[in-house]
């Protein structure tokens, strides 16, 4: 049995792995895409075409490595298809209809992306028996949110108030469900995986607080903030996805390990939205901000902070990266990149300098 080393990602783990990753022209995703990668699996990419310009996924030449599939969660036969195609031994699930606002504007599509899209994923791994690990990615705000000021843990209640939250709520019963009824009867370990506000470079979507931050701050506009004391828990994009890369390695070894997991900073390291942008605007150099007195648009939680116990005593996981840094590193990516620096040197730089820290 390969040896997996406790708290970070191991190459000799992941070499010549068969992983399925959906959702792998997204932001998160292409960062995971470019890790495994360099981790040396034979990746398949299940997802949309890019959903901004630009974007990671095409600045980084990332089609070029790995088996790139455009199919669309949504529609079962394409997802059962690729499942039978491409047999993998892992699945990394991250394809979904992320942003909050959004769900509110199309709260259908919410609902079908990201629980019947899980569920035609889960369908497709009952369908066909042989993959041995998958990690499902929700969100930290699957929790119902009480405004209460203790992090969450893995066995508080699920909720939510706005489509994004519920909808994600909702597929942590599906995935529960399938792995009660079916998945773990064929082997298969199954774990979703709840992670708390990720930044990083190479994000470009709307209504985000560092893209939007540098689009601003880039043509010389005022940055507006609508909700400046909301909390929540930031981290690096690199924090989580070793987190669901150790979890993966950790559930091949020991199937009993499948079940809902955290992962975030430490509690101390929550951070309001108004302390975010002030790190930002140093690291920047500058930056106008309006920070308005009374919340504006639909509603969003005040308070959210995890608790990640159980990854740092289990999977030995203890984040590297503090918030000040992570924000000087994410804004000097954008910096880098907007001067012409190749987008995938500078995620490859990160992700070395994070394997290097202590």
């Amino acid at each position: 049995m390969t040896q997996v080393h406790a708290g970070r990602p191991d190459a000799a783990f992941w070499r010549g792995k068969r992983v399925l990753l959906t959702g792998h022209t997204g932001f998160k995703g292409a960062w995971l895409a470019l890790w495994l990668q360099r981790l040396g699996a034979q990746l398949t990419g299940l997802a949309l075409a890019p959903a901004t310009e630009p974007n990671l996924f095409e600045l980084a030449g990332l089609a070029a490595d790995m088996d790139h599939r455009l199919a669309d969660i949504r529609d079962a036969a394409a997802v059962a298809r690729v499942v039978q195609e491409t047999r993998p031994e892992i699945v990394l699930h991250l394809a979904a209809q992320a942003l909050v606002r959004e769900s509110y504007r199309d709260p259908v599509a919410t609902y079908a992306t990201n629980v019947m899209g899980t569920v035609h994923l889960l369908d497709a791994l009952r369908q066909h028996p042989g993959t041995r690990v998958a990690v499902l990615v929700t969100t930290d705000k699957v929790y119902r949110n009480h405004e209460w000021q203790h992090p969450y843990r893995e066995n508080d209640e699920l909720g939510g108030h706005d489509p994004y939250s519920a909808s994600k709520a909702a597929s942590e019963i599906a995935i529960s469900s399938y792995r009660d009824a079916f998945l773990s009867a064929q082997g298969l370990a199954l774990a979703s995986a709840r992670a708390g506000n990720v930044i990083g470079g190479g994000d470009w979507a709307a209504d985000r607080l560092l893209p939007d931050a540098v689009r601003a701050w880039q043509l010389g506009q005022t940055l507006p903030i609508r909700r400046p004391q909301a909390t929540r828990p930031w981290q690096h994009v690199l924090e989580p996805l070793a987190g669901y890369l150790c979890l993966a390695q950790a559930l091949w070894q020991d199937p009993a390990l499948a079940g809902a997991w955290n992962f975030g900073p430490h509690a101390h390291e929550r951070a309001t939205v108004r302390q975010v942008v002030e790190l930002a605007r140093a690291a920047w150099g500058g930056g106008a901000v309006h920070y308005e007195n009374e919340p504006t648009g639909p509603h969003e939680a005040g308070w959210l902070a995890l608790d990640t116990s159980k990854a740092q005593a289990q999977l030995a996981l203890q984040p590297r990266w503090p918030l000040a840094p992570t924000v000087q590193r994410t804004l000097g990516w954008y910096r880098a990149q907007g001067d012409g620096g190749d987008a995938r040197a500078l995620c490859l730089a990160d992700i070395e300098a994070w394997e290097r820290a202590a």
